[in-house]
């Protein structure tokens, strides 16, 4: 699907531009994250640079696919998700009023932010440019090294802190659409992962999944806290194909000839072990699929129904 018209339509060029640090905290447990702000003063000519780096960023798009658990955008790509499915709102509330005490004034407002935003506003809209912060804004990191700059053919000690704004975003974000180009600092940013985690601990506690194995614990460790298989993990909550009898009982009959190794035991039930759960993570997921031309047997990262 082509870009929404809404980001095209918008005056990057002669926008106003404010920009704003981050930090966030909370967000555990499905609660939603804390994000307090400073927005700091720029100048002309940064602001001119942010509005042709974002206006870089909207031209390279040739593709936008919807939001999935499994999905990733690539080079010219972007996936998008409903701002009302995030925690979008809290931000653009928190940048809502330039207030003079929520001005940054001090150095340690602004370092160890967790995220920038570069807001722009034309005609009345906001649009929001969201970047997750590099090691230039950690505090130790920069006391680790010396800073210099170059100049009239000498090396001299720069004493003034320097941060990097990227020319680049992970999320842009305009009415209800948010375009994601970086799906782990959108995850990260939005407290994605924690919901991908609290998800897991739902379906581990779900009778109908619970119900499948002769002990889910093997399962359980092989996910552990790693945020691909937490991804697939929700995935599979969310496809909810082992609420299915019919799709249970093709996976009993057909699972060898896919080349899936799960052990079920005579009353059907699987029998997990550290070595098959990856197959049984594929297989939940419905993401062995054969091929009728080739008749080659393929995973897929992101099985999509085709009418």
């Amino acid at each position: 699907m082509p870009i929404p018209a809404e980001f095209t339509a918008f005056d990057v060029a002669n926008a106003g531009v404010s920009v704003w640090t981050f930090k966030r905290s909370g967000g555990l447990g499905g609660a939603a994250p804390t994000f307090t702000g400073y927005w700091v003063a720029t100048d002309d000519a940064l602001d001119a640079e942010l509005r042709s780096a974002i206006q870089d960023v909207l031209g390279k798009i040739e593709e936008v696919s919807p939001y999935g658990l499994l999905a990733q955008p690539h080079e010219t790509a972007a996936l998008t998700i409903g701002a009302d499915e995030t925690h979008m709102a809290l931000i653009a509330a928190a940048t809502a009023n330039p207030l003079p005490q929520r001005r940054a004034r001090r150095l340690k407002q602004i370092q160890n932010a967790s995220f920038y935003v570069i807001k722009l506003n034309s005609n009345g809209e906001n649009m929001y440019a969201i970047r997750k912060t590099d090691s230039s804004w950690r505090s130790k990191k920069r006391g680790g090294v010396i800073d210099a700059f170059f100049d009239d053919e000498t090396l001299s000690l720069e004493t003034r802190p320097a941060f990097t704004l990227s020319k680049h975003v992970d999320l842009l974000a305009l009415g209800n659409c948010i375009l994601i180009f970086s799906k782990p600092h959108f995850e990260s940013v939005m407290s994605y992962r924690e919901a991908h985690a609290d998800d897991f601990a739902t379906l581990q506690a779900e009778p109908d999944f619970a119900g499948l194995f002769t002990n889910i614990a093997p399962l359980v460790d092989f996910v552990g806290t790693n945020k691909i298989h937490l991804r697939r993990a929700s995935a599979i909550r969310s496809k909810g194909h082992y609420r299915d009898p019919q799709f249970m009982a093709r996976l009993r009959q057909h699972h060898a000839a896919y080349h899936l190794t799960v052990n079920f035991t005579a009353a059907g039930l699987i029998d997990p072990t550290p070595e098959t759960c990856r197959d049984i993570i594929t297989a939940l997921l419905d993401h062995r699929l054969a091929s009728a031309f080739s008749q080659v047997v393929y995973d897929v990262p992101d099985a999509v129904e085709v009418n």
